[in-house]
């Protein structure tokens, strides 16, 4: 992938007003030194395509100038809207992470709006918080680095592991999550496994996914009263924390028409930077339960990483 180019970088004093060209900015943990949107906050730094500008030029007839639409870097060369949060954007020694895409407009409220008759940075600019700090000049090159999102997915079956039946239920959770993570077009890797229950095999594993980094870590099976369900019993004590409103509700939800759905002692928690999901051995239950999971997973994701959507 060919780099960005870096063609200005603005500062401004107050919120909500365009920003002024200037030869360097510096970069630290709160963000730009001197510029307004510096803070203990996820959009600490703003950038907008030289593209984006190009089309306001194009469609109001008069040429608008870098940070005018309160950019705090002006860019070249790819679709900033395009990228995803948690991806990453480097140059040297310097790192930003980006944490949203585009955001509200306040429109008549806002002094950009008002001044420019139109604001491109809600629909087409990404804000990102700094990683590494550093310097950035015009003529700078960034580095696009997208998250590849991991996950890994374990059946505990000790039939299933032994060859008697396919496994149908981690193959179901595996479609389910690739089409929904198509859908938002990010990037991800897959991982399948088949286990016997056994509780060391379990934790040894679990113990590899989250010091690995995987983002989502998926089991099926174990979850029951039975002698050989011990899912709960390995998890529990791995979990920074727990997660239990999602899995009650699908309790009580499928155990109105289903009681013996009451008996699941499905968890979900967090451990590290990975979101685990225990979910019961059918396949029925499985695409029950990611039906309800699936539409909760970014919003999950983004709080694990301390990005406040509510802050839009």
């Amino acid at each position: 992938m060919e780099p960005i180019k870096v063609v200005s970088v603005n500062i401004s004093k107050q919120k909500g007003t365009v920003k002024e060209p200037v030869e360097k900015i510096e970069l630290n943990d709160k963000g730009i030194v001197s510029d307004a949107h510096a803070g203990s906050w996820h959009r600490q730094v703003s950038l907008l395509g030289l593209e984006s500008i190009e089309k306001m030029n194009q469609a109001f007839g008069r040429p608008y100038h870098f940070g005018e639409f309160a950019e705090n870097i002006t860019t070249l060369g790819y679709p900033l809207f395009s990228m995803h949060p948690l991806d990453r954007l480097t140059s040297g020694d310097l790192e930003l992470q980006v944490t949203q895409i585009g955001k509200k407009c306040h429109g008549d409220n806002c002094a950009i709006f008002r001044q420019t008759g139109d604001c491109v940075m809600p629909r087409e600019g990404i804000f990102c918080r700094v990683i590494r700090g550093g310097t950035l000049r015009p003529g700078n090159e960034l580095i696009y680095e997208p998250k590849t999102l991991v996950v890994k997915i374990v059946t505990l079956s000790d039939r299933a592991y032994s060859g008697e039946y396919a496994d149908e239920s981690g193959p179901a959770i595996h479609e389910m999550m690739r089409k929904y993570l198509e859908s938002t077009g990010r990037p991800v890797s897959f991982e399948l496994k088949i286990i016997p229950d056994e509780a060391d095999v379990l934790k040894e594993l679990l113990s590899g996914h989250i010091t690995g980094k995987a983002d989502f870590i998926i089991t099926t099976g174990g979850t029951g009263i039975g002698p050989r369900d011990i899912t709960p019993e390995v998890l529990k004590p791995m979990l920074v924390k727990e997660i239990p409103g999602i899995m009650e509700l699908i309790r009580v939800k499928y155990g109105m028409q289903f009681p013996n759905a009451l008996l699941s002692r499905s968890i979900a928690g967090v451990a590290g930077k990975s979101l685990i999901y225990a979910l019961p051995g059918s396949p029925k239950a499985v695409r029950e339960y990611m039906a309800e999971i699936l539409p909760t997973m970014e919003h999950s994701l983004m709080m694990l990483y301390g990005i406040d959507k509510h802050g839009k």
